[in-house]
């Protein structure tokens, strides 16, 4: 898989700006602040629905303008297929496949398999729970795109459910009474379904991911410290029965604090560094050595699927020393598509400078 061809129109800093990609290593070359992050953000939000840099989507239309369009053609076992999303702040996005309207976005979930790393990734070891959440159900859905409906249904009952119990706590906290929740046991019962369902998936996916971990920091790394990563999660077991047994134990501080206390949203991915764990303990280099090991293991997992992503480093060799340059550019040199970033051509290694273009401000062009 790759793409062909990258158009932004409204988007970020460009008001219209076309890309024409090559299949192996393409270098964006221009100096920070130039709008190379921004294509590749555009990139990993036709992937994912989501930037990776925000988390709400009017950043992403340019300033002045009421919408922003990316459109890219991928190319995947020889054919074509033109994507589209119009992004409205405030509304509905819009999307289509090939010429046709797609039903909603997430319908085009799976038609660019891509992966990128980022210095915001950086949040995978030193941030809070809710990064690493977000890593893993990614991933889920790069493998599988139904397991975005699966987020999505899990998400919207978590909302209602929680305003059930919010609604509750500011009446008692008013009014002195329990407040209405007479409907709370519905909400359970399609909370431990969904809940359920992502919980064995993530299981499973971190089980998977184990060894492709291991080795991917063994190699970034050179043999210098074993990476494992443990999920913790809120519910003893991934079944329906045990969800709604682990929120009726809850139930009482739920009431209390008007919050969902239960379920793979509160659930943690721990990572650690032989016997210690990452965050707190790991120097800088061996946080971002992490950081791209996670993002490696993802890529090899989706490889072994039989899936061939898009890689994205976005300014990542101005961060390695000579060493784990070169080592990450042998990991990664036979790649269908890598899009690198770069302030300065000379930090990426000369077996990943193929196609190369220069960004400035509102323009790209080949070199």
């Amino acid at each position: 898989m790759y793409v062909r061809r990258l158009e932004l129109v409204d988007v970020r800093s460009y008001p219209r700006v076309g890309v024409d990609l090559e299949p192996g290593p393409n270098v964006l070359i221009g100096p920070n602040g130039v709008g190379k992050t921004n294509l590749v953000e555009a990139l990993g939000y036709v992937a994912t629905l989501a930037s990776h840099r925000v988390s709400t989507d009017a950043p992403l239309v340019r300033v002045g303008a009421a919408t922003g369009v990316i459109r890219c053609a991928i190319v995947h076992e020889s054919r074509e297929l033109l994507v589209e999303l119009e992004i409205v702040p405030g509304k509905a996005n819009r999307a289509r496949l090939g010429r046709s309207p797609a039903r909603r976005p997430r319908d085009i979930l799976g038609a660019l398999r891509l992966v990128l790393f980022a210095p915001e990734d950086l949040a995978l070891v030193r941030g809070e729970p809710d990064q690493r959440r977000r890593y893993l159900d990614d991933l889920l859905t790069a493998r599988q795109p139904r397991f975005a409906a699966v987020r999505a249904d899990y998400e919207r009952v978590l909302k209602q459910r929680n305003a059930l119990l919010r609604t509750a706590y500011l009446a008692r906290k008013v009014g002195g009474g329990r407040g209405d929740l007479s409907t709370l046991q519905v909400w359970d019962q399609h909370l431990a379904e969904h809940g359920a369902q992502l919980l064995r998936a993530r299981l499973a996916l971190v089980e998977q991911l184990a060894p492709y971990l291991e080795d991917a920091y063994q190699q970034v790394s050179a043999g210098v410290g074993k990476a494992v990563a443990e999920y913790r999660a809120s519910v003893p077991e991934p079944t329906i029965e045990s969800m709604l047994a682990a929120l009726e134990a809850v139930r009482a501080d739920e009431i209390a604090r008007g919050t969902t206390l239960a379920g793979p949203h509160r659930d943690d991915l721990v990572l650690r560094l032989g016997d210690l764990p990452v965050k707190g303990y790991a120097s800088h280099g061996e946080s971002w050595s992490y950081a791209l090991a996670l993002r490696l293991a993802g890529y090899a997992l989706l490889r072994a699927d039989g899936i061939e992503p898009v890689l994205i480093l976005d300014d990542v060799f101005a961060e390695l020393d000579t060493g784990r340059r070169d080592r990450l550019a042998h990991l990664i040199g036979d790649a269908a598509q890598v899009i690198i970033t770069c302030a300065v051509e000379a930090d990426v290694p000369a077996s990943l400078r193929g196609a190369r273009y220069l960004v400035a401000p509102g323009e790209v062009t080949r070199a």
